[in-house]
């Protein structure tokens, strides 16, 4: 069916006069009778009783009027829907606790305007910058190894130096301490089931155990983060890493102790990923926010996995 005959006759029966039906669409009183001659054809039906005072609408042309409006509505959606500017900017946070979600959030507040479609892709750096290319997500966050092979039309750049805390019960040898050393976690039981043992998550976990001499547990089921939590909150001798920007919550009765791990400090570096040729408008408003966000981590004190890429691409 023809839209614009579908949206002629929508027009026509709000004016109830093809020649302001004519004025609104800005063609001829002639076109418009055409395209609602070529629409009654089309459904075998007459829409409209011509009368000395216009055109009213038939009993069939009263039945179609709703669904004539449905199916421009249904077109503007699917027209929204693909359009740059228009549709969601996609973005994947890969997980919703840790920073890269935290730093989405604060874009959308500074940026309300922007519609955003959140994410969170069950893929390594692969398969996140395969859905890049394809167009499945505009962007991406993930820690970008420098030997990755980028496609000609994939962007990165890094955007996010994350720290790392250590997570312990109230009973933990290290419970108060005000921080610690990487080297003094050396003979702790650091617990991360379900660890990715793909791409670049396991390769940094790998390299910052192989370092500082880290015992990292990732074996046995995996029963969420929740539980986690509560089993470091019951044990003096479990803990866990996080992100220091990462989102947990937990009973005020678990008293769990984030410590700060400093000198030096483990940082995963992140970089946003997306195609050069997106012309999405808020794609390009996220890039300027957080080449204003970024704050380069001094060398001094800092330890980055040997893969990381030095400052990545520009935004």
């Amino acid at each position: 069916m023809d839209l614009d005959t579908v949206r002629t006759f929508v027009v026509a029966a709000d004016a109830g006069q093809f020649q302001e039906a004519a004025a609104a669409l800005s063609i001829t009183q002639q076109a418009v009778s055409k395209r609602i001659a070529a629409l009654e054809r089309e459904l075998a039906v007459r829409l409209f009783t011509r009368t000395a005072r216009g055109a009213r609408l038939t009993i069939d042309g009263q039945a179609f009027l709703p669904h004539a409006r449905e199916l421009l509505r249904v077109a503007e959606r699917a027209d929204a829907s693909v359009r740059p500017g228009r549709r969601a900017l996609r973005v994947d946070v890969v997980n919703r606790r840790i920073a890269p979600a935290g730093l989405l959030q604060d874009f959308y507040r500074a940026h309300p305007g922007i519609e955003l479609d959140v994410v969170t892709l069950d893929a390594d750096i692969d398969g996140a910058i395969a859905a890049v290319e394809a167009g499945t997500i505009d962007a991406t966050f993930h820690g970008v190894p420098a030997r990755q092979r980028l496609p000609a039309a994939i962007r990165a750049a890094r955007v996010i130096d994350e720290p790392h805390q250590l997570l312990v019960g109230p009973r933990h040898p290290l419970a108060g301490a005000r921080a610690v050393s990487p080297w003094e976690l050396a003979g702790h039981r650091i617990r991360m089931p379900g660890l990715d043992a793909r791409g670049e998550v396991a390769a940094y976990y790998e390299e910052l155990a192989t370092v500082f001499g880290l015992t990292i547990d990732v074996v046995g089921p995996v029963f969420g983060n929740e539980a986690l939590l509560a089993e470091i909150a019951g044990s003096p001798a479990l803990a866990t890493l996080v992100g220091e920007r990462s989102r947990y919550l937990w009973p005020d009765s678990y008293d769990l102790r984030r410590v700060p791990i400093r000198d030096p400090a483990p940082v995963y570096p992140m970089s946003l990923i997306w195609r050069g040729d997106n012309p999405h408008p808020g794609l390009v408003e996220l890039r300027g926010y957080l080449g204003l966000r970024r704050t380069a981590l001094p060398d001094a004190g800092v330890w980055t996995p040997t893969w990381a890429r030095k400052g990545g691409g520009s935004l």
